[in-house]
C-alpha cells in the first residue's frame, strides 16, 4: 500500500507520545490550534484523523512515527482499538491479526466468540490453519466458552487472551 505521507512530514505536523499513544497538533492550521489531541473514533472504535485531505488510522501513524515506515498491518495487542501506545502495537500478518479477536461479532446470538447455540446445546468451534475444528457440544455457555479459550490459546499464535 503506497502512502503519500512520510514520517518526516508527520513529525513536523504532529507530536506522538509513545507512553500514552496520544497525538497532538504542533503545527497551526485554520481551525486547528496547537496542542489539541488528534483523532475521532470510527464505528469500529479505531481512532482516525484527517491529514492533508486524507484519512489515516492513528495506530498506523504511530507505527510510522516511531519506526519511520508504513506497516503492512498493525494489531492492538490488548484488543483495545483506541489504545495506540507503541507498546500495545505490533506489526503482524492478516492471519495473526484475526487470531487476536477478543469479542464475538455484533450479530452473534450467544455474544461469545467461537460459540453458537443449536437445539438447546452450545457448540464451540475454532478455525486454525485454514480448517474449522469442532470442539464439542456443551450443556452450558460457560463450558463452551472455556473449551474455545483453551483451543485458542493452543492453536492461535496471535492470541493474547
Amino acid at each position: 500500500m503506497t502512502q503519500d505521507l512520510s514520517a518526516e512530514q508527520l513529525r513536523k505536523m504532529l507530536h506522538y507520545d509513545p507512553e500514552t499513544g496520544v497525538f497532538v497538533w504542533i503545527e497551526r492550521a485554520k481551525a486547528r490550534p496547537v496542542g489539541v489531541p488528534v483523532g475521532c473514533p470510527t464505528a469500529r472504535g479505531y481512532l482516525r484523523a484527517g491529514i492533508n485531505k486524507r484519512l489515516y488510522y492513528l495506530h498506523r501513524l504511530a507505527w510510522l512515527y516511531v519506526y519511520g515506515e508504513w506497516p503492512d498491518r498493525v494489531d492492538h495487542i490488548n484488543g483495545n482499538a483506541q489504545d495506540n501506545r507503541i507498546a500495545n502495537l505490533r506489526s503482524v500478518s492478516h492471519q495473526v491479526n484475526l487470531e487476536n479477536l477478543r469479542r464475538a461479532h455484533v450479530d452473534s446470538r450467544t455474544g461469545v466468540l467461537g460459540v453458537c447455540q443449536r437445539d438447546g446445546k452450545f457448540i464451540a468451534r475454532i478455525k486454525a490453519n485454514g480448517r474449522r475444528v469442532s470442539l464439542g457440544r456443551f450443556a452450558s455457555l460457560e463450558e463452551a466458552r472455556a473449551a474455545y479459550i483453551a483451543a485458542k490459546r493452543e492453536l492461535h499464535q496471535g492470541n493474547t487472551l
